[in-house]
């Protein structure tokens, strides 16, 4: 089972024969329910995990306990930030939180390590994920540096339906006011701004995009 899913979610590591043989033997596949912490800030990296199925957000702390969406994980990916951490022998610096209930491939810290070390094709894939995370990261900045807080707003929602697949979004305006930085008061503000410019809907607990 577990070759069938490397194969198929994780093609580029699956190339190597000797890294997926490696990498079946190393692992696990676990269940994780939505609003479970798989990551804390502050901590050791144990696990390496690669998404099947779900959803994962990655969160930045700060010293206040107060939390900023970085990115998401999506199903073939892995928490990029973890890997480096781990490579670098440090405590995460950010805090990993399941969205959707998922199935993760976890592989131990030490077996991670001895991968990297061994195979160019694991850190190859970590090196693409990190490209692309970086992009989304800049893409974010770029937004907050020079946009206005309604598109930043606007293209958070536009993510989650497309994540969740869904154009009706069931978010607290506290819940998405904590993701991005913000206060509720400003996120109601805002929202009832793109209500008025015919971009949503909102319901009672919804929030329903328009074509």
């Amino acid at each position: 089972m577990l070759q069938t899913i490397i194969e198929h979610h994780f093609p580029h590591l699956a190339k190597n024969p000797q890294l997926k043989e490696e990498i079946v033997r190393s692992s696990e596949l676990v269940q994780i329910k939505k609003g479970d912490v798989i990551l804390k800030s502050g901590t050791y990296i144990k696990v390496i995990p690669f998404l099947v199925s779900g959803l994962v957000k990655i969160f930045k702390e700060d010293e206040t306990g107060g939390e900023v969406l970085l990115y998401y994980i999506e199903p073939g990916e892995s928490c990029v930030m973890s890997m480096t951490t781990l490579v670098k022998d440090e405590i995460s610096k950010v805090k990993a939180i399941v969205e959707k209930d998922a199935e993760i491939v976890i592989i131990p810290a030490e077996r991670a390590l001895k991968m990297a070390r061994n195979y160019p094709k694991w850190n190859e894939f970590f090196y693409d994920l990190f490209n692309l995370k970086f992009d989304e990261l800049l893409h974010m900045v770029e937004v907050l540096t020079f946009s206005n807080k309604d598109r930043l707003l606007l293209e958070y929602l536009q993510k989650e339906a497309t994540l969740h697949k869904s154009k009706k979004i069931q978010s607290t305006h506290q819940q998405i006011a904590k993701e991005l930085g913000s206060s509720r008061e400003v996120i109601s503000r805002l929202l009832k701004k793109l209500e008025r410019e015919g971009y949503l809907l909102l319901k009672q607990g919804l929030i329903q995009l328009v074509d």
